[in-house]
């Protein structure tokens, strides 16, 4: 079987074609995992939000129990 100037070319192109979609897959998949962690950021800082306001509270909470529970002399 003799490969002609025709089936390099073919293959050439057909080469070239699979790699232009390997380039963008892996562009998605970076896009992706990109995002995911702009995401898991986001969903950290606002925990820690969320953990220093209840923590507030209750810090007030507490100042208000013992400021009402103190015996009147």
């Amino acid at each position: 079987m003799k490969i002609t100037e025709r089936d390099l070319e073919a293959r050439r192109r057909a080469q070239a074609v699979w790699n232009d979609q390997k380039k963008q897959s892996e562009k998605v998949l970076e896009e992706r995992e990109k995002a995911r962690r702009a995401d898991a950021e986001k969903v950290e800082r606002l925990r820690t939000l969320r953990l220093a306001k209840e923590a507030e509270e209750l810090k007030l909470a507490a100042k208000a129990v013992v400021r009402r529970g103190k015996p009147r002399v």
